[in-house]
């Protein structure tokens, strides 16, 4: 049986994409897991395993990422405490990406076998679950969008937008600021760039006033003009799902 802060934030996660009742709220509190630790850099799922596990990440924050031939890599989404890491392995037999710990993080892995029998059994966790996982796929339209069509200014302030937006969420920011654990590395990576261009289009958004940076601190002193600069509209992440 889950311990009552995992259970809690599971629920919390599926509340947010759909109206549960009791006895789903029951079943999602009677499932087994086991607390894990990753280190920074580890893999939470590898590409080509069968994981057997699904990730709740409890804190810290991961990162999604696949790899070219020439061992390019290229990050796909960034997730933060609270976030499903891998859904896919209830339904999918193998992993066709990874997903890495960014920082230090705490997961609560749950047998994919009871997430089996919990989809098939409750319906309603069914469409939580399948909504969650077509808002997953509303991120990635609109980063396919961010890294192929918005000049590089723009597209790392729609970045700094997004993560601001879900920190909020998880109680970890807003938008006044938040801390930012990615290096530029990370950050060049996800948007399409080069550690060089990120510096250059920090800089730039800081001469401009729309971001602040205190080490790892970024703050916003203006939201509104943070969001008109970066052409940024939440919708794509679906945060009004459930209501």
């Amino acid at each position: 049986m889950l311990d009552h802060p995992v259970a809690q934030r599971l629920i919390r996660v599926l509340e947010r994409r759909g109206r549960l009742q009791d006895d789903d709220l029951g079943a999602l509190a009677s499932l087994s897991s086991r607390r894990k630790v990753v280190a920074p850099g580890g893999y939470i799922v590898r590409e080509g395993s069968a994981p057997d596990e699904c990730a709740l990440l409890l804190d810290g924050f991961a990162y999604r990422q696949k790899l070219n031939q020439q061992g390019g890599r290229q990050i796909l989404s960034f997730h933060v405490t609270g976030d499903l890491l891998d859904i896919e392995s209830e339904l999918l037999k193998v992993a066709d990406h990874s997903v890495q710990a960014l920082s230090r993080c705490e997961i609560a892995a749950i047998p994919v076998r009871e997430m089996r029998a919990l989809i098939e059994a409750h319906p309603r966790i069914a469409c939580a679950l399948w909504i969650d996982t077509l808002a997953t796929g509303s991120v990635f339209r609109e980063w396919i969008m961010n890294v192929g069509r918005r000049p590089a200014k723009q597209r790392l302030a729609h970045l700094l937008c997004e993560l601001a937006m879900r920190l909020r969420l998880a109680g970890l920011g807003d938008e006044n600021g938040f801390s930012l654990p990615m290096t530029q590395e990370q950050l060049a990576d996800a948007t399409g760039l080069t550690p060089v261009h990120v510096n250059r289009s920090l800089k730039a958004l800081e001469m401009e006033g729309l971001i602040v940076r205190r080490r790892r601190y970024l703050g916003i002193p203006d939201w509104q003009r943070l969001r008109q600069a970066a052409g940024f509209n939440d919708l794509y992440l679906h945060l009004d799902q459930a209501a």
